[in-house]
């Protein structure tokens, strides 16, 4: 299944995304797979033509900012968890996706948490991968320096801020061929480092895990948390207290993953994720 990319224009907002379509036509709603930081829609490629071939649409955006889509300056786009997930619901509108199949990774993996329970009668299942789900998550320093004033100026404008982050999340080295995708933007202009920076200044970490935590104890959608056991900057504790709190949820552990699983262990999650989305509900 060959992966299409194109543009789209959502209002002043231009989304950069990547969709793979099943060969035959199909009533199910589609997969939207959304990154974390410092990804990009990339990060998916290697599940998207699996879901493909199971009959499901995947649809995976770059967030405003990232990748190939739009870098505003934060005059014009604020970079806070509310701005994005408006942003998110005018992209899928725009769209026509009226229901869907979240799967979500990482930092900003929690707006598109925000998005499922402040949009809940669209979420037709959830699947959350290494994703900050607790009181107790913190931004790691690896991360939190990328928003620091003066030091996160010069580190963002530093396309191995890629290399470092990845790699220092996952425990696993990156292939050339990955980091050359990940890297361009870096190396084509200085919007995506000022992007990346303004992101991580308004993350509003604490503010979005009291709503997940809040939100996620009447949640009743079918969920499925795939988790990389090996994550340096989510604890498996966190995971355990959120399962307590959290109806129907089961949970696939990947013992060896870390914080960027899809990287690394793209097949085991297209397994889990294809089984999970193929089931009925009860």
């Amino acid at each position: 299944m060959s992966i299409i990319e194109q543009s789209i224009q959502v209002g002043s907002l231009q989304w950069f995304y990547r969709e793979v379509n099943p060969a035959n036509t199909s009533d199910k709603p589609p997969v939207v797979l959304l990154h974390g930081l410092p990804s990009q829609s990339y990060c998916w490629t290697a599940i998207m033509p699996d879901l493909a071939e199971q009959g499901f649409r995947a649809i995976a955006p770059d967030w405003i900012g990232f990748g190939a889509s739009a870098k505003p300056d934060r005059r014009d786009f604020a970079y806070t968890p509310d701005a994005f997930i408006n942003a998110l619901a005018e992209f899928l509108k725009t769209l026509e996706i009226e229901r869907c199949y979240l799967v979500v990774q990482g930092f900003l993996g929690s707006v598109g948490l925000q998005y499922a329970l402040r949009y809940q009668n669209q979420i037709e299942r959830l699947t959350i991968l290494n994703t900050p789900i607790s009181p107790a998550a913190i931004v790691p320093w690896k991360i939190q320096q990328l928003g620091l004033p003066f030091i996160g100026d010069m580190l963002t404008q530093d396309p191995l801020l890629v290399d470092r982050t990845l790699e220092g999340g996952s425990g696993y080295q990156v292939s050339d061929k990955d980091l050359d995708v990940y890297r361009r933007p870096y190396l084509k202009s200085s919007d995506p480092g000022r992007s990346l920076g303004w992101t991580v200044k308004n993350l509003q970490l604490r503010e979005s895990m009291a709503e997940i935590d809040s939100g996620f104890r009447s949640w009743t959608t079918p969920t499925m948390i795939v988790w990389g056991i090996k994550d340096p900057w989510l604890p498996f504790v966190q995971v355990e207290e959120f399962v307590k709190i959290t109806q129907n949820v089961e949970l696939v552990k990947l013992e060896e993953a870390g914080h960027y699983p899809q990287d690394h262990w793209s097949g085991k999650i297209s397994e889990a994720l294809v089984m999970f989305l193929r089931r009925q509900a009860v």
